[in-house]
């Protein structure tokens, strides 16, 4: 038999490296992981606390709470939308993906994290532009472009009221104060 278990703060590759380790040293067989979700077969053997404890220790819990789950799952399909450059019409769209309303999704989340679902999404879309700034192969109407903003204006504009610094003297200033996904909100 199986067990699905949902993981608070996996958003990267790294972090699914850095979980994956964490239940092998644990014991645990796995059977899939996934970004937020971790499946491993049932075993008797299997020490949860131990598994809580190495999981906490590295910025990660186990997900238990139906309502945090699904937040969980929010902020992981925004993330793989961003990181496919799919940004056009998601918030609407994630709706019909979590087989939920768009209204239950947003008040489920402002009331859980303290910030509208659309602030955590022009959140996630700033470390987006900051990383690719930071990279320096698009300018900045490519990246503008790439995250389907309607003219690189917006964008400078969200751009400048998220950090309080233009695009510009962030890319000359070359202080490249980004935020690790699990830590925005």
């Amino acid at each position: 038999m199986m067990q699905t278990l949902n993981i608070k703060n996996m958003v990267c590759k790294r972090c699914k490296t850095v979980v994956s380790q964490i239940f092998n040293n644990e014991g645990f067989q796995i059977l899939s992981i996934e970004l937020g979700k971790v499946v491993v077969e049932e075993n008797i053997n299997n020490n949860f606390i131990k598994l809580e404890e190495a999981l906490k220790k590295e910025g990660f819990r186990l997900v238990k709470e139906t309502s945090i789950k699904l937040i969980e799952k929010i902020k992981i399909a925004l993330i793989k939308h961003i990181d496919k450059n799919e940004t056009d019409y998601i918030l609407s769209e994630l709706a019909n993906e979590l087989g939920k309303t768009y209204s239950f999704l947003s008040k489920s989340f402002s009331k859980s994290e303290g910030i509208t679902l659309e602030k955590y999404f022009i959140s996630l879309k700033i470390e987006k532009v900051k990383e690719y700034i930071q990279l320096n192969q698009l300018n900045f109407s490519e990246i503008a472009y790439s995250l389907n903003y309607k003219n690189s204006s917006h964008l400078a504009k969200q751009f400048k009221n998220s950090t309080g610094i233009t695009m510009t003297d962030y890319k000359k200033f070359q202080t490249w104060n980004r935020k690790s996904l699990d830590q925005i909100v």
